[in-house]
């Protein structure tokens, strides 16, 4: 059993005011000296990079499709052990899953690590409805707890008093705080979510956030709810991929830079454990790469850098080169439109990599979005044939043939659930580059890591013999 200070913030839907309470929350008891480690539930990058930069500590997240409920409580256990505070952001409604019974929404986290929840309501045009609606949720499943109300969009000294009476009259429960409704957003929006914090003035964002928060939230109360949080009951330890003899001098670039930033840290660790030296690379400077034996391209927003990484002729040259190669490359999403031959967007189309004959094309609405299922049909490096994954999607563009026709020949992933490339397609390949809209974690892809490091433990052996282009790797 372990004492770990925890709480969770939710929301009755999306847009109701978690992620800002959240941000403010950890800025603001990070100011006073607190050791607080975040926490989102749900696959999303962008909060949790926000959280991370909130908090001062990398932000874990914790998903109960992709991971299973014991890993969840031994990764949690893992990252939070040792900080004074530990706060989980939810996403969506409270009680949203993914099927009837509710499973893997917020709710099922919380309970999964015996979390007190504090409750953040959007109080807009409403005063005695608010409470029926925290009522409703006190009483739809009871074995949550809910610990307590924040009141979000109050109107003035009136509308907070008739909503503070309300809540506590009909609910029993203490309303920590009330929120005034702001007249800007403190931290823009755009198609994915919030803007990243690599493109805006995050700082002075985040300390006006935790402004905010001191001054019409009750944080010491609210810290005592997750101090007297009940003990944790932890299954294990994290399993983390085995390191194997002689793979040392192994180096993977991971690129990390304003176009290409979506890794979950966990990734990166597997990789590392298995026995990976991590070099994080850049494609927007002209800063010389090291000697590598793999790279990895993660998702991110290749569309709003495009000028910068079509003017960067020289890095699109060397990734070609690579891929010719048969260097392993890892793509996911926005990975995957730099390799292709060009991104259309704002009515311009800019020069990309080239490696894929595909015309990358953002679109007004989401071209995939939700938990996907792939199953392996085709031999590459990084999965054997007829293995099953979890994954996620989450992206604006599509690819699209020059010459019109399937985007995908010979794709590597049938999708059992999910868009992917169309017609349940996903997984292109080219040499040793796979590249996919799907985004994995490490927990619902062990096999990952440690194909990807003996990939590149092969590449290197082929660099060692003198070789000029290593064979294509693929597994049965």
């Amino acid at each position: 059993m372990l004492n770990i200070p925890r709480l969770t913030v939710a929301g009755l839907r999306g847009g109701s005011g978690k992620t800002i309470l959240s941000l403010g929350l950890a800025k603001y008891w990070s100011q006073a000296g607190w050791n607080v480690r975040p926490f989102k539930k749900g696959p999303d990058y962008i909060d949790a990079v926000w959280l991370g930069k909130a908090a001062g500590h990398t932000a874990t997240n914790l998903d109960p499709f992709l991971m299973s409920e014991d890993q969840i409580r031994s990764l949690f256990a893992h990252r939070a052990n040792g900080y004074a505070l530990s706060l989980i952001e939810g996403n969506r409604g409270l009680f949203d899953g993914k099927d009837l019974d509710g499973s893997c929404s917020t709710a099922h986290v919380a309970r999964l690590l015996d979390c007190p929840i504090i409750l953040i309501v959007d109080c807009t045009k409403m005063t005695r409805t608010a409470a029926a609606l925290v009522r409703g949720c006190l009483d739809f499943e009871p074995d949550v707890r809910i610990a307590g109300v924040v009141l979000n969009n109050t109107a003035g000294a009136r509308h907070r008093s008739i909503l503070r009476q309300c809540i506590e009259a009909y609910c029993g429960l203490p309303v920590l705080g009330t929120l005034p409704r702001l007249q800007n957003n403190p931290i823009p929006e755009r198609h994915m979510g919030l803007i990243s914090d690599r493109e805006f003035a995050s700082e002075q964002a985040l300390e006006s956030i935790a402004n905010t928060v001191g001054d019409w939230l009750d944080t010491e109360a609210i810290r005592e709810i997750a101090i007297h949080a009940p003990q944790l009951a932890v299954p294990g330890p994290v399993h983390w991929p085995e390191r194997h003899k002689g793979l040392s001098g192994v180096r993977i670039g991971v690129v990390k830079d304003a176009c290409i930033w979506f890794y979950y840290p966990e990734n990166i660790e597997a990789l590392s454990r298995a026995g990976a030296e991590i070099k994080e690379i850049s494609l927007l400077t002209d800063d010389p790469w090291p000697e590598l034996h793999g790279l990895y391209l993660g998702g991110g927003f290749p569309e709003t850098q495009a000028v910068d990484l079509a003017a960067n002729r020289s890095v699109r040259e060397r990734v070609y080169q690579l891929s010719g190669q048969g260097l392993p490359i890892y793509a996911e999403c926005g990975g995957l439109m730099y390799l292709c031959l060009s991104l259309h967007s704002l009515g311009t189309r800019h020069p990309m990599v080239g490696v894929f004959p595909l015309q990358a094309e953002l679109s007004r609405k989401p071209q995939g979005h939700g938990y996907t299922l792939s199953r392996v049909t085709g031999k590459n490096p990084f999965y054997p044939v007829g293995y099953e994954f979890y994954g996620h999607e989450f992206h604006y563009s599509r690819c699209l043939s020059p010459h019109g026709g399937s985007c995908a020949r010979n794709p590597c992933l049938h999708m059992v659930r999910g868009t992917g490339l169309g017609q349940a397609q996903d997984g292109l390949l080219f040499k040793n580059t796979f590249a996919c809209y799907t985004h994995v974690h490490t927990f619902s892809v062990p096999v990952w890591a440690e194909n990807f490091v003996q990939a590149a433990a092969r590449y290197r052996q082929c660099i060692e013999n003198g070789l000029d282009v290593c064979a294509d790797i693929r597994l049965d």
